[in-house]
């Protein structure tokens, strides 16, 4: 018959499985929690409250924030898979109240001084790798078996359906939404959801946006900007004129303007996806 102990009289638990290899170097607060056969290595800090799963290896140079759960099998902080990788001290940073989900891996940057940077209240479901110089900032999720290429950046808010690949550069803009088994190889933009291959744009995310508390009045601004954008006989360059005059009114078409004016100005990114059609 089991009976409740007071906490004095209960049996305190260890915080490091026995199993777990932890490096001298590492730095680990003293409430974090181990589970077996996990690897810790050199360079490593984790931040209170964290619980990492068993077979978890995490390598530095490596920054774990507060409160993170991070699952069974997870690999993070090995070398890229970058050929151009020539050894440099680079870095991975995930911030706080993160879950990464069973077998996640998320590689070190490639060059010097670099960081690939996972920010706050992230959800990265199985088997979501995040490559080299990627950054996803906060309250973003990712479902099962998405691949992110190198120097992909993600922005808060954003959801991404499982089972698909994303181009190396490519940029995901805030609040947008990315459809099941969809082949991201150009920008995809703010609010936006985005389904198919190749891929197109196919709505406002209205559900997101509802869910984000955007007013109504906020979403009949961003529809009239998407029927000016995507459904308007005028050229993308001329929508895109015609849009600016009204930026001062609202942060989020100052954000997908300056969202759009960056993608076309070209360097490695593609431009942003096109609309149906």
């Amino acid at each position: 018959m089991l009976t409740n102990l007071s906490t004095e009289e209960a049996p305190k638990r260890p915080l490091i499985h026995p199993t777990a290899v932890i490096h001298p170097g590492a730095d680990i607060h003293p409430n974090v929690a181990i589970g077996p056969y996990s690897v810790i290595g050199e360079h490593v800090k984790i931040s209170a409250q964290t619980v990492i799963g068993a077979h978890v290896v995490i390598e530095g140079p490596t920054e774990i924030g507060v409160g993170n759960r991070i699952f069974p099998g997870a690999v993070i902080g090995l070398e890229p898979q970058d050929l151009k990788y020539k050894g440099e001290m680079t870095q991975v940073k995930i911030g706080d109240y993160n879950q990464i989900r069973e077998f996640v891996t998320i590689n070190q940057a490639t060059n010097a001084n670099k960081v690939t940077y996972i920010g706050n209240n992230n959800l990265l479901m199985a088997y979501v790798h995040v490559a080299h110089d990627c950054v996803i900032e906060d309250e973003v999720i990712i479902s099962n078996s998405v691949a992110l290429a190198g120097h992909i950046h993600i922005e808060s808010q954003a959801k991404i359906s499982g089972v698909l690949g994303i181009h190396q550069f490519v940029h995901i803009g805030k609040l947008a939404m990315v459809g099941g088994m969809t082949r991201i190889e150009r920008d995809v933009p703010p609010y936006m959801m985005v389904e198919g291959n190749p891929s197109r744009i196919r709505s406002l995310n209205l559900i997101g946006l509802k869910r984000a508390g955007l007013s109504e009045d906020e979403i009949k601004q961003l529809r009239e900007v998407y029927r000016l954008l995507y459904q308007s006989s005028k050229t993308f360059k001329e929508a895109l004129d015609e849009l600016y005059p009204l930026c001062s009114s609202s942060q989020h078409l100052l954000h997908l303007h300056q969202f759009l004016k960056s993608s076309i100005g070209g360097g490695k990114r593609r431009g942003p996806i096109p609309a149906k059609g």
